[in-house]
């Protein structure tokens, strides 16, 4: 017994820390220092959320640029990558087919970015390479009607470099570029 009350009441005493104490300190952290990323990089529009900088969102329109392809149908609830092999038939034909709709779509197109064929492993990831996105251009040239000097400029705007100068790889944020589009369009 002198044992197991000094053992509960430290369970209980570091359960209360660990689970109640640190959990609050660190969210009400989060939220004074970080409020925007601390819930979830929304993007609100005319006072509504449209989505989150942080997720790929499904776009059709051969007018808007088109995100990366997504194994979970942009479906936050269902991050997934294929967890197909490379070297699997049924993948490559599935980058083939998505390489001959992507030159059928874009016309002009001489090199296809590997990031416009093939899904992130979350299948929800936001950006793309700059090169990606400038591919689009001329499709989207064409179905808009902008310039595609204006397009490359709209692209070079929103074009992020490696986080902290050495992380990463500069990105274009899709849903971002998408909103500075329509922008442009009104």
């Amino acid at each position: 017994m002198k044992t197991i009350l000094p053992a509960i009441r430290l369970s209980i005493l570091l359960m209360l820390i660990c689970g109640v104490v640190y959990p609050l300190v660190t969210t009400a952290a989060a939220q004074l220092l970080f409020p925007t990323e601390a819930g979830g990089s929304l993007i609100t529009q005319n006072g509504k959320v449209i989505g989150s900088s942080l997720l790929a969102q499904e776009v059709k329109s051969p007018a808007m640029f088109q995100p990366r392809a997504s194994s979970a149908g942009y479906d936050p609830t269902t991050s997934a990558g294929s967890n197909r092999a490379v070297a699997s038939e049924e993948y490559i034909g599935e980058i083939t087919e998505k390489a001959a709709q992507l030159r059928q779509e874009n016309p002009a197109l001489q090199q296809i970015p590997a990031d416009l064929v093939t899904g992130s492993g979350s299948g929800l990831d936001p950006d793309l390479s700059p090169e990606a996105a400038k591919a689009q251009i001329p499709r989207i040239s064409q179905a808009t009607g902008l310039s595609e000097q204006q397009l490359s400029k709209l692209v070079e705007a929103h074009i992020q470099g490696r986080q902290l100068g050495i992380f990463g790889e500069p990105r274009v944020n899709v849903t971002a570029l998408n909103l500075a589009l329509a922008a442009e369009l009104k």
